[in-house]
């Protein structure tokens, strides 16, 4: 009955998205308050109903209700309950559902905290969410509905893929999905301004918290999904750019331009179209990777679905909102103001060259990733672009981005000092240049590039540092003033510099493991031992292990330095059981900010096992730096000034302005 119910409740929640999507237009055309008041309770009903929906997937995973294929087809009576309940979201149908989830929450959220919206625009915002959320809705009752039934019922399911069974299934996707949904809002209230045709810094301040908390959200996501394939997959790496993760890469990029964008907007009411034009394309990118990884064109682990039905319907998807929101624009784009002007050396000059330097690398990622399927439909030729091409275009565009960031906090709106700014850096500047001369002589035979990538790195740390102490004034008054100013700072302002900061730990991160880590292939049985970076690992042989759905073979390492024991590390290679299908679980030891991975093949006719060892110096710092930047997005939405909407007048204030009239 629970399941009946679930699918009940999507079918009532299509019916209340149709008419969210259309009353409220109808009354924001007609000035009919009460047809625009349809809008919030219409999105609250909606996210209602969803969760429902939801609940009944999840409940149905939790209890091992084989007779939903769904359920048979992703999920084991044995499986642990973690892997159960994250189960739901671990293939195409319940991804999609989940998708749906946090469309609609963002939509209640709107509805919720935007009481102090302007009607007209609050409507036709909720509108287009009503647009989007019937899509969707269409799309899983009619191609991938999670709760189609099977008689008679299976004994038992084939479990979920076991690649998938792992914690970082729990918390990727979520988050992945909060950002890649998050900004449908952005994108609503672009939509929503261009049908009314009013934009203006009121807007912006509106659109900046959204945009925020989705970026946010999206750079969690990513971080984690890189970590979860870095320990998961065994091949060692952290980024592969495979093309569904720069499906997630694209829309991070743009929604940054964006976030830079609308504070130019905000502060200025300037880069009015260029904003509402990112707005579009950031969601446009979205709505791209949700075709990617669902439609059957790209051959990748990442990827859920191959049905090409699946994948007409998104396209058609894709076509309409893509297509509707650019006609839109180009129809509005001459009746909208340009905004105010400022001298190119500026505070919005520099965040106009930090837009050029983003969107042209996202335009590098796209190329690189669209490239060789448009080439296999026009010529039945395929090809593959792969780390080569990205890491020599996309690298050279980012440097000059890197290297001006310190300078974009510091110059003056309107128009700035660059001499004065470059004065105040050079304190980060000379930190930089000692880094980058200590790396070349203490690391015996660094490559120059790579010394220079850390300075880099260090540059934007020090920056950051340099940005708040001269906000608060550093130099120019005494140490408990100083301390009062730092401590007065808004939020934005120390969100910012975690964000840079982080930037820069990041990039510190992806250039000393690309410069400085090893990797040793061999063949060890008990007793071998092998050296990599600081560490001796001595192989203790082959154990079995059963576990609540698998059989494995753990091989053990004992892992010493100079001599002294160190401690241990164990990989193994896993068989689950229902599937069949083999995993290797990788060994990681950390040690400061560097790890020892150690992965183990298969074993030879010989009876030795393949076995390879990396050492990776400051691997962490790849993610440690996007935890910061989380952390800076997070900091910044708690600012008093970005409130979503703009302030309510005071009854006193109505009433004292209605008698000076």
């Amino acid at each position: 009955m629970i399941v009946e119910l679930g699918h009940y409740a999507l079918v009532m929640a299509l019916a209340i998205a149709l008419l969210q999507s259309v009353l409220p237009i109808i009354g924001s055309r007609r000035g009919d308050a009460a047809l625009m008041a349809v809008a919030p309770p219409a999105a609250v009903t909606s996210f209602a109903l969803v969760a429902l929906s939801f609940t009944a997937l999840t409940i149905s995973y939790v209890t091992s209700d084989f007779s939903v294929q769904n359920v048979w087809e992703n999920s084991h009576s044995l499986k642990p309950m973690i892997y159960k309940i994250s189960g739901v979201w671990g293939n195409h149908e319940g991804s999609m559902l989940l998708w749906i989830l946090i469309l609609v929450f963002f939509s209640a959220l709107v509805a919720y905290f935007g009481a102090n919206l302007p009607a007209v625009l609050k409507a036709n915002v909720l509108a287009v969410q009503g647009w989007i959320t019937a899509s969707f809705l269409l799309f899983v009752l009619l191609t991938s509905n999670p709760f189609n039934r099977l008689n008679p019922a299976p004994i038992e399911g084939r479990d979920l893929n076991p690649i998938l069974q792992d914690i970082g299934l729990a918390i990727h996707p979520p988050l992945l999905y909060l950002g890649y949904v998050g900004f449908s809002v952005c994108f609503s209230f672009a939509v929503a301004a261009l049908i009314e045709g009013r934009i203006d810094a009121a807007w912006a301040r509106w659109v900046r918290p959204w945009t925020l908390a989705a970026w946010t959200a999206l750079t969690a996501g990513i971080s984690m999904g890189s970590y979860w394939a870095y320990y998961e997959l065994g091949w060692g790496g952290w980024w592969f750019w495979d093309p569904v993760e720069n499906a997630s890469f694209m829309p991070w990029l743009a929604g940054t331009a964006l976030l830079h964008s609308a504070l130019v907007m905000e502060k200025r009411e300037a880069l009015k179209i260029w904003t509402v034009l990112l707005a579009i394309m950031t969601f446009s990118l979205s709505l791209l990777g949700t075709f990617l990884v669902r439609s059957g064109v790209l051959t990748s682990v990442h990827a859920f679905a191959t049905d090409p039905t699946r994948g007409v319907f998104i396209l058609a998807i894709l076509v309409m909102f893509i297509g509707g929101a650019f006609a839109l624009f180009a129809l509005r784009a001459q009746s909208l103001s340009h905004g105010g002007l400022f001298a190119p050396i500026s505070r919005e000059g520099a965040l106009v060259l930090n837009n050029l330097f983003l969107t042209t690398a996202t335009a590098t990622v796209l190329v690189g990733t669209l490239y060789p399927l448009v080439l296999e439909s026009i010529t039945g030729d395929t090809i593959s672009v792969g780390p080569p091409f990205f890491n020599l275009t996309f690298g050279p565009v980012m440097v000059p981005l890197l290297l001006a960031v310190p300078f974009g906090p510091m110059l003056a709106w309107k128009r700035g000092d660059i001499l004065a700014v470059t004065q105040r850096l050079y304190a980060a500047a000379g930190i930089a240049l000692l880094t980058a001369l200590g790396v070349i002589y203490f690391a015996t035979g660094a490559p120059v590039l790579a010394a220079l990538g850390i300075a880099i790195g260090v540059w934007l740390l020090a920056g950051s540092v340099t940005d708040l102490a001269y906000r608060a004034g550093i130099g120019r008054v005494t140490v408990p003033v100083f301390w009062q100013r730092l401590k007065g700072l808004p939020r934005s302002a120390f969100g910012t510099a975690l964000a840079h900061f982080g930037l820069g730990i990041t990039v510190i991160g992806i250039v000393a493991v690309t410069a400085f880590s090893t990797e040793l292939v061999t063949s060890m049985k008990a007793g071998d031992k092998v050296q990599s970076g600081p560490f001796e690992l001595e192989f203790q042989g082959l154990q079995p292990h059963n576990g609540p759905n698998y059989t494995e073979l753990q091989g053990r390492f004992s892992v010493s330095r100079d001599g002294v024991a160190y401690g241990e590390v164990m990989s193994a290679k896993r068989v689950y059981t229902a599937r069949q299908m083999p995993t290797t679980e990788a060994g990681i030891m950390t040690t400061g900010p560097s790890q020892l991975y150690v992965s183990l093949g298969d074993e030879t006719p010989e009876g030795t096992s393949i076995v390879r060892v990396w050492w990776k110096p400051w691997v962490t710092f790849i993610w440690y730096g996007t935890i910061f930047m989380s952390i800076g997005g997070i900091v910044s939405l708690l600012d008093r000034r970005l409130r979503i909407g703009a302030p309510v007048a005071s009854k006193k204030r109505k009433t004292t302005a209605e008698q000076s009239a």
